[in-house]
Formats: C-alpha cells, structure tokens, sequence
C-alpha cells in the first residue's frame, strides 16, 4: 500500500508544525454563539478557505477541517443530523483546495470530535453506535479529500476506541488526541501514561497520538513528558492552548503570547514531539512565531518540569495524574506570599 501524506512528510522531517485554533478565528470572522462551524462550510465557504489559507500562510504543515462537531449526534441539536455527509465533505474539500495550491506538501487533517454522548452503562451510546457515527462523518471527510482522519478533545477511550474501528472501516489512517483537563487527566480519568499503553492495543492504531486542548501550554507539557516517560514509541502530538482563558468584556480571551507560544513549541520539540500545534486561542500570529522559533533556535536538551514552569507558568493542578507531584505550584505559590 501507498504510505499515506502524513507518514511520508513525518518520514521526510524532525517535526511537523499543525494548525491553531478553529473556533477562535471564526468567532473573530463573526461566528455567533451556539452557531454550529460546520455550516459555514456550505454557507460561508470563503470564511473557511481563509482559515485554512491563514495557517499554511503562517507555516502550517498539518490543518484541521472545520468539522469538529460534525457528526450527528451533534449536528441533531440543530435538527441537521441529515448533513453529516454533506458538511464533512465540503469541509475537507475545501481544506483540499487550499493544500493543493500552497506549492507545498500541506496535509488535510479531517477533525473528528466528540459525540457528547455518554457511554454505557451511565449513558446510551453503545460501542456500535459509536462506530457507526464516526464512520458516517469518516466517509464524508474521505470523500472530500482528506488525507487522514484527526480525532481530537477526547475524554473516554470507549470514544477514541470507536473512532479508531470507524477510521479502519473507511479505510483512513488516523491520529489521535485526547484532552487532560482535570488535574492531568481526562474527564473520564485517563492518564497520559494509560493512553500511551492503551494505543498499542488498538486493532487499527494510530499513526501519532498525543494531547490537545486541556487547561494551559504548561500541563499540556507536562503531559507530553509523560507519554515519553510511559515509553511511547509512535510519534507524539502536542497542540496546546494560547495560555489560560480569561474572560473579558462578555468574551473568553486567551492570555498567551506568541512569543510564549514560540516557547512552548521549542519545548515541545525538544521533548521530542513530531506534531506540535496550538489549540484554543491560537491565531495564525502565534503559529508564525512557533514556527520562526522552530526554525531559527538549536535542538536543546529534554526538559524537565521546571523549565517547563519556569518559561511557560505554573500547573493548574499539583498532581500530573500519574501521581507525580514534581510539578507541584502550591509550595511555589505559598513561597512567594510570604
């Protein structure tokens, strides 16, 4: 079989920069709250070719499809669910136009978010219903031109389990993310050490898999050390948010600096992350100045939990989930008011 676009660019470099945020730049286009994105990819197609356009421009080698919550247990809420198809393969077709006239590999990552459903036995969604949702969007992204499925924000490992059998039902390869949001861990209680086990046991694994979103650029760090200290050996994605949020005048506004966030992409690297990207609140001046630093500044040495808290800010949490608490602010914090 052909090696797919993003095995082949991986093979061919060190690290891969992907994409920033999708719902900060299209609230800044004039996405109104409770507005699905994904219908933008019908009725503003020129909104989403600006988007994508705007993270190659910035250096983008990866860019995620506006397609987070197209599936249809999300897409019901707005009584679309008969769009899966439709919405999914425009958004990637889209994503396609934009690759194909940047002069350069650039790969179509289709994003796959969360059903918001939750599995059995607490919740309805069954095993086989999570399949057959993400199959139908996987179907739609493939049509449209996407070079590889990108599962991401994923609490429950039921849910990235079943994105992963959907991914080998269309036939896609894939990568997966999920976010370490409570204290170093998944909603649902993953730690970064269980999904790095977990992954290997998967019929259909992912080519790269990591960490998305989550509370700042520091925890997001802190997590990705411990993929590499749990010994993953398949290549680790970081995409981190722009700082924390704060809210500001009736919006959430992300407090991260490019220049952190061209910190935070050099650690990333010299951690040993192939796929390093931002999250919520990063705009295509923090993608620029990740990958100037990229570019410009020497491999450093691994670091280390306070060179992370040192450059990026202190933890949200004491614990990094799997029981370390070298990372622990609350001594630092206490040190400091006295």
């Amino acid at each position: 079989m052909a090696q797919d676009a993003l095995s082949k660019l991986l093979s061919s470099r060190d690290w891969l920069m992907a994409d920033g945020a999708t719902g900060t730049n299209l609230f800044n286009m004039g996405l109104e709250a409770g507005e699905p994105p994904e219908f933008w990819n019908t009725d503003r197609p020129e909104n989403i070719r600006a988007l994508y356009k705007a993270a190659v421009d910035a250096g983008s080698d990866i860019f995620l499809t506006n397609t987070f919550g197209g599936n249809s247990a999300r897409l019901k809420l707005h009584s679309a669910q008969g769009r899966v198809r439709e919405l999914n393969r425009v958004g990637a077709a889209l994503g396609r136009e934009i690759a194909d006239a940047a002069g350069r590999t650039v790969v179509v990552a289709g994003s796959v978010g969360p059903t918001g459903e939750i599995f059995e036995p607490m919740g309805n969604l069954t095993h086989a219903l999570a399949v057959e949702i993400f199959h139908e969007q996987a179907e739609g992204l493939k049509e449209g031109g996407a070079d590889v499925l990108w599962v991401e924000t994923m609490s429950a490992f039921e849910e990235y389990a079943a994105a992963a059998e959907a991914a080998a039902l269309a036939g896609m390869p894939w990568c997966g993310t999920m976010s370490f949001d409570t204290a170093g861990r998944t909603m649902m209680g993953i730690t970064s050490a269980a999904l790095a086990a977990k992954v290997e046991t998967l019929a259909h694994p992912p080519i790269a898999f990591g960490a998305n979103c989550g509370v700042g650029a520091s925890d997001l760090m802190r997590t990705v050390l411990g993929f590499d200290a749990a010994g993953a050996s398949r290549p680790i994605i970081a995409k981190g948010n722009a700082g924390i949020p704060k809210y500001h005048e009736g919006h959430i506004h992300y407090d991260g600096t490019p220049e952190l966030m061209a910190e935070y992409a050099v650690l990333a690297r010299d951690a040993g992350v192939r796929i390093i990207g931002g999250c919520c609140g990063t705009m295509p001046e923090h993608l620029k100045a990740m990958r100037a630093a990229l570019e410009s500044r020497p491999m450093g040495p691994r670091p280390t939990v306070d060179d992370i808290r040192e450059k990026l800010g202190a933890f949200s949490s004491a614990s990094d989930g799997t029981g370390d608490t070298s990372g622990d602010p609350k001594r630092e914090r206490r040190g400091r008011r006295g």
